[in-house]
């Protein structure tokens, strides 16, 4: 793996929020040829990337997704330019063709809501948004996104509702939200709620928290409590329908944010897929029932209740990650599709590029290279013979995360497992700095 620039990894808790996911089955050699040849069948070339152009070669993905409720977007690796585009045309599809109407993101649910008034009224900038975002989406690409949902929206009824799904950069409008419900509500009440404003992020600049926080704070447990206390408060409350729902979903990411710090590494990986799949899941009721797509890392949206990335400082990720947790909420209803790539060159967010090699002989993306096209469309639960079924159901080892090292590697689960359906991009290119 050759550098060009310093790579910088990302700040998250826990798990980095920068996943690549791109995995593979090895095959044995006797059944390269009928596996090579199912590929040559059922891939389905794309025509282009352009975001803009029509959408008549995405057709497949109608018949691939089905009566699902909920479809995970994972992308290999965030930064890529490419996949970012293909990511949006697979959205436009899903809204414009199949009614979707709400986007569950891999962000914050705090900087979710400030992203929805855009998309919804037309309020803010969508660069700035894009900026003040988590680190691996302030890109030129997701501020085009941001564009996107936004006319698509405008002047309709039935708009496209935008969702952030973590818990990890908790912002002081949680808080400020819970306040205002208590002055609405139950004034009376809002002495007490003061006694837990400890709660309350300093400043808005989270990176710059979360990190105080983890390095600073002893008693941690504390703020567990008065977290804690606040979600009872607001349980407590008079019911006024929607607004105390989401005052109670504010109280719960807030007690998520802290009770993530006092978690050992791979049980807050966990932790946060997992009500990253309980947020998406009280989403779809919160609004009635939308159909719903999951954009985020294949690290998070690929079913896989065993995923393992290795690092070469020993600090292995195991967790299982939302996707798994919505395949056993919602069985087929819930789709996973992966977008993948060949090789390339990446963005790492503030600080660096990477560049990527053609994928090692036993990953799954070396047989794609076969394919004609510069990226194309494959159901995996196309019709296949016993040779390409067991290559499909082997398990798989792939790249990790390229800031754990250029021998970092992913594992934990089949292909068939975690993805239903591949997009994939011969070459890539890195996202542009937003």
């Amino acid at each position: 793996m050759k550098r060009r620039t310093r790579a910088v990894a990302w700040l998250s808790p826990g798990v980095g929020i920068a996943m690549l996911l791109s995995g593979a089955p090895a095959a044995a050699a006797r059944h390269s040829e009928p596996v090579d040849r199912w590929i040559a069948r059922h891939a389905v070339p794309l025509a282009t990337t352009d975001p803009s152009a029509p959408l008549d070669d995405l057709v497949p993905l109608h018949r691939s997704v089905g009566d699902a409720s909920v479809v995970g977007l994972g992308e290999s690796v965030h930064g890529t330019a490419e996949e970012t585009a293909l990511k949006l045309r697979a959205l436009r599809f899903l809204v414009e063709r199949m009614g979707f109407r709400s986007i569950a993101w891999e962000e914050d649910w705090t900087m979710g809501l400030k992203i929805d008034e855009y998309v919804r009224t037309g309020k803010g900038d969508p660069d700035a948004l894009a900026r003040e975002m988590s680190f691996q989406w302030r890109t030129r690409e997701m501020a085009d996104v941001l564009r996107w949902l936004r006319g698509y929206n405008a002047g309709r009824k039935d708009k496209v509702r935008f969702v952030g799904v973590e818990y990890y950069f908790t912002r002081p409008l949680a808080y400020d939200g819970i306040k205002a419900y208590v002055a609405k509500t139950a004034p009376e009440r809002l002495p007490e709620l003061r006694e837990h404003r400890i709660v309350r992020p300093w400043t808005s600049d989270m990176p710059v928290y979360t990190t105080w926080f983890r390095e600073k704070v002893d008693d941690k447990r504390s703020y567990v409590r008065h977290a804690r206390q606040v979600y009872e408060l607001v349980k407590d409350l008079p019911d006024q329908g929607r607004d105390h729902e989401t005052a109670l979903h504010h109280a719960r990411q807030i007690v998520s944010f802290y009770e993530h710090f006092l978690l050992e590494f791979n049980e807050a990986n966990a932790y946060r897929d997992a009500r990253a799949a309980e947020n998406l899941a009280w989403w779809r009721t919160f609004s009635g029932g939308d159909k719903v797509v999951y954009w985020g890392a294949s690290a998070h949206t690929a079913n896989a209740p065993e995923l393992h990335i290795t690092a070469q400082d020993g600090r292995d990720l195991r967790y299982p990650t939302a996707g798994s947790h919505l395949r056993r909420r919602y069985g087929q209803r819930y789709r996973s599709i992966g977008f993948t790539l060949d090789h390339g060159e990446v963005s790492l967010g503030p600080g660096g590029t990477v560049v990527l090699a053609r994928p090692a002989p036993n990953w799954f993306e070396r047989r794609f290279a076969g394919v004609g096209a510069a990226q194309f469309v494959l159901d995996l639960r196309s019709p296949a013979a016993a040779p390409v079924r067991r290559w499909l159901d082997a398990p798989a080892t792939t790249r990790g995360l390229p800031h754990f090292g250029p021998d970092s590697t992913t594992t934990g689960g089949s292909l068939s497992q975690w993805f239903d359906v591949i997009v994939h991009r011969h070459e890539v290119s890195p996202a542009r700095p937003a």
